[in-house]
């Protein structure tokens, strides 16, 4: 395949291809190109006595969705690798995952999906031209500042410096590293677990390329930015503590747990105090400045510096990350949904949830009050589409307020609200939300990463049907890294990312992550609601 030939998987998909290695347990097997997938039309929220056309009659908007991202400062001495030895153990789980054996190569994986983007005009069903990229947070991993200019030059189309600390690949991967828990793809046949038990192959010379500056693309269309976990606690559940932060710039790289560490409270002081997982064994590894822990401010001052992305002044006037953009058919509202204590799961505030309720009347002519009563205003009436990190399934953080149900009860009662678009799982989900007694509902739709497999992104296209519906179809993208038919020379760093992601074990091709048909390409119906 050449690397032209990508995109839309309603012309071809992407699995298991032939092997290409074989180790002790499992065979390492190349990507192949499969037959396209149609959407599935799915009638939950409008009944299955509905079956009119679905056929476009008029395109309203289309978008595309991207999410978690995870530019990687691959070389910092804040990550720590070494949990991943702890895989079996259930309280170890919300720790996970700690390394990817492809995450020296996400920044390329990444540019080769702004290509893919940027490639596509129109929605392949309405064909409406895509207005917008609406991204859904963790575009960065470890809450850096190095890692944020990274992903901030990838969308905007500036140099990425994956490098870090002294010149030259320094971490895990590293042949030298003592410790065979990680894929080194320089190391002997027998050097590490991937190696020797997963039949990964060997490529001399992939971390210095992978490390290298390069020009970014940038994408062409304007773009949304969302706070996510990632960018706000230690590799997504740790609180940014005055010893984390001296030691995140320092030299002190830790390669085992501390001795004597209690498994039964593991999780809850790498919560609160994640530089105790820096007082075992360590080796000593180049400083960087560059590496200090950002702010929600910083986050949000970024964004604005480099062309707004949706931040608002009264976002950087009052430390918050939630905002409006309005367009000329749908109103965007962005939630911040990340825990400040700490931890990976979602919650929502009530002077956030108070906010949200304002802005959403002023998308709405009538709408239902608390008590039932119908409220008549002088709004016009605005679909309304919700983006934010979790979803409702992840606004579970008991660390912090519980208030998900409250979220979409405000959501269901205001009729135009016809799509909430989050990330965080790195899996597909589509899932129909309404009342318990029927009446309004919208649609959840949750879209996997680019760190993981399958590697992609969506595109959302909102239009009015033959049969007076409201459809919302959803088709899968994937970036334009090379499907490789073999060994040889040093294949295409994002093709070879995605191919070392579907060989994970449990998250690769043999997980749950791309979810089922009716989650990928699909045409979601709603009753129109003005």
């Amino acid at each position: 395949m050449t690397a032209s030939a990508v995109g839309l998987t309603t012309q071809r998909t992407l699995g298991p291809g032939p092997v290409l290695g074989s180790g002790l347990r499992v065979a390492y097997r190349v990507v192949a190109e499969l037959e396209g997938e149609a959407h599935v039309v799915r009638r939950d929220l409008v009944g299955d006595s509905n079956t009119g056309s679905v056929e476009p009659t008029r395109p309203i908007t289309a978008i595309a969705h991207i999410t978690d991202l995870h530019v990687t400062d691959v070389q910092s001495p804040a990550r720590f690798e070494f949990v991943n030895r702890e895989w079996e153990d259930p309280r170890f789980r919300e720790l996970l995952t700690m390394q990817r054996p492809h995450e020296a190569l996400n920044v390329h994986a990444i540019d080769a999906m702004v290509r893919a983007l940027n490639a596509i005009e129109a929605g392949p069903v309405a064909g409406g031209a895509i207005s917008l990229v609406a991204m859904t947070g963790d575009s960065i991993d470890n809450t850096q500042r190095n890692e944020l200019d990274n992903f901030l030059a990838l969308f905007d189309g500036r140099t990425v410096q994956p490098d870090s600390g002294a010149p030259g690949y320094e971490g895990v991967q590293s042949a030298g590293w003592p410790d065979d828990f990680c894929w080194k793809p320089d190391g002997p046949d027998d050097g590490d677990v991937f190696r020797r038990d997963l039949g990964f192959p060997r490529i001399p010379g992939l971390l210095d390329q992978a490390i290298k500056p390069f020009q970014a693309t940038g994408l062409r269309r304007h773009w949304l930015g969302c706070y996510g976990n990632h960018e706000e606690v230690c590799q997504g559940v740790g609180i940014v503590t005055p010893g984390l932060t001296r030691a995140m710039a320092g030299s002190r790289k830790p390669i085992a747990l501390p001795p004597g560490v209690d498994r039964e409270t593991a999780l809850e002081t790498f919560v609160k105090h994640p530089e105790v997982f820096m007082t075992g064994a360590f080796l000593d590894v180049s400083p960087d400045l560059a590496r200090r822990p950002i702010t929600r401010m910083e986050f949000v001052e970024a964004h604005q510096e480099s062309g707004r992305h949706g931040f608002t002044d009264h976002n950087r006037s009052d430390g918050t990350a939630y905002y409006v953009h309005d367009t000329r058919a749908v109103r965007f509202i962005t939630l911040d949904t990340v825990c400040p204590a700490g931890g990976a799961e979602g919650s929502i505030d009530a002077p956030q949830l108070h906010w949200l309720e304002r802005r959403l009347e002023e998308a709405h002519s009538a709408f239902r009050s608390r008590d039932g009563s119908t409220v008549r205003t002088r709004h016009q009436d605005r679909l309304v589409m919700v983006l934010s990190h979790h979803g409702y399934d992840t606004l579970t953080n008991i660390r912090d307020e519980l208030r998900r149900d409250e979220l979409l009860e405000l959501l269901l009662r205001f009729d135009n609200v016809v799509l909430w678009l989050n990330g965080h799982i790195h899996a597909n989900r589509i899932t129909p939300r309404s009342l318990p007694h029927g009446g309004h509902g919208l649609w959840e739709v949750t879209t996997s990463s680019l760190v993981d497999w399958p590697c992609q992104a969506r595109l959302v296209e909102l239009f009015d049907t033959g049969d007076g519906l409201l459809a919302i179809a959803c088709t899968m993208v994937d970036h334009e890294g090379t499907v490789r038919g073999g060994a040889g020379d040093l294949p295409d760093l994002a093709g070879l990312h995605r191919e070392l992601a579907a060989n994970v074990p449990f998250n690769g091709f043999d997980s749950w992550r791309p979810g089922k048909p009716e989650d990928r390409n699909a045409i979601l119906l709603l009753p129109r609601p003005f």
